[in-house]
């Protein structure tokens, strides 16, 4: 797998999707030496379980360990802190990882009880885990999920689990932005799963998931959250820790240059097409997929491109929406039908559509500015 490829699964086998895409990645060659300590780094941000939209669904982690085990990698070990305040052991046992570790042999690790060390990351001094900073490969597990905050958080804001909680606190007082830029100068991100089944859109703890159905690998962890942002509405000018990070030399953020290979079709998985939408429906009260239902017309349709439309949509105010003259359709069951507005390859047929299959957050966004 090459530093600008993006390879993109979808499915609701989560642990055979994630051992798929380490096996196209070819992640053992990737890694190397058998003998390298290797850590797997997971958004645990709180005590949720995954299927809530704040951490990471822990089969992505017993898919990997699966696979690097066949391939002769023992040396593995799990390593998160939970957001300040928090525990972290309650999150291993809520979120499914300390049944992992028991039932595959691989180490526990609190960074909150770390030992850290201060490292020069471009010119800032910031304190970084011990743990952390002696694995010789790092495979990060983030969540595509909203942020309170910054908007949007994925690998490189992933990272803020590495350092202790008394830097998390002085990282606010910093604007955020700028450390988590610099952080990921010495922070390792030498592959990347990113969780995108079903990340809440609005905060980070989760509560309100939206339903997305994918997961999708990386090597860049920069050209990895500006195509992941982009999936969600947002340019890397909304979000400027991705810019900041690039001007350091972490990655590319011009997902112009970026090759994505998606490793089966967005509505190959029939059964997750009939089901996308009423999972999404059955969100939580207030969330905004609930709130944004009304706007939308769909039939049958992939979890993908339903969630582009909701990312789109939720990036729009009221008055913008209320200018909408008609509900926006989505869906297989509009093909071949005509019709005056709808999003995906699947409305082909209609006066007017967005392209894509599906497409990207972004691109919905400028279709639905677009219209008249």
């Amino acid at each position: 797998m090459e530093k600008n490829e993006i390879y993109v699964i979808y499915g609701k086998d989560i642990a055979a999707m994630t051992i798929r895409l380490a096996q196209e990645a070819d992640l053992a060659a990737l890694i190397g030496d058998r003998g390298k300590r290797i850590g797997l780094k997971p958004n645990l941000v709180t005590a949720k379980p995954a299927s809530d939209g704040a951490t990471t669904h822990p089969e992505i982690a017993e898919g990997l360990i699966a696979y690097l085990k066949k391939n002769g990698f023992n040396n593995l070990a799990i390593l998160e802190g939970s957001w300040t305040g928090g525990s972290t052991a309650e999150a291993f046992k809520v979120c499914g990882y300390r049944k992992l570790a028991d039932e595959t042999g691989v180490q526990l690790i609190d960074t909150k009880r770390d030992k850290t060390r201060a490292c020069d990351c471009r010119g800032i001094k910031l304190e970084i885990c011990e743990s952390a900073l002696s694995v010789d490969f790092m495979i990060n597990l983030p969540v595509m999920k909203g942020h309170c905050q910054t908007k949007f958080t994925c690998a490189l804001k992933n990272n803020k689990g590495i350092i202790p909680d008394r830097e998390k606190s002085r990282y606010h007082t910093m604007g955020l932005h700028k450390p988590i830029a610099h952080l990921n100068t010495v922070a390792r991100n030498d592959f990347i799963i990113v969780d995108g089944i079903c990340g809440d859109p609005d905060f980070e703890s989760g509560g309100n998931p939206l339903y997305s159905g994918r997961l999708f690998a990386a090597r860049d962890p920069v050209l990895c959250d500006a195509w992941a942002s982009a999936q969600m509405g947002y340019t890397t000018d909304d979000i400027p820790y991705i810019g900041l990070a690039e001007k350091l030399g972490i990655g590319n953020a011009d997902i112009r240059t970026a090759k994505v290979r998606e490793l089966n079709s967005a509505n190959a998985n029939s059964e997750d097409a009939q089901n996308c939408a009423q999972i999404n429906a059955a969100s939580a009260p207030g969330g905004k997929v609930r709130q944004l239902a009304p706007y939308i017309a769909e039939d049958n349709s992939c979890s993908a491109c339903y969630a582009s439309l909701v990312f789109a949509l939720s990036r729009m105010n009221r008055a913008k929406l209320d200018r909408l003259k008609e509900k926006i359709c989505v869906g297989q069951g509009f093909k071949g039908k005509q019709g005056n507005l709808g999003t995906g390859q699947c409305c082909a047929g209609f006066r007017q559509f967005c392209p894509g299959c599906p497409p990207s957050g972004v691109d919905v966004l400028e279709f639905l500015k677009s219209l008249n």
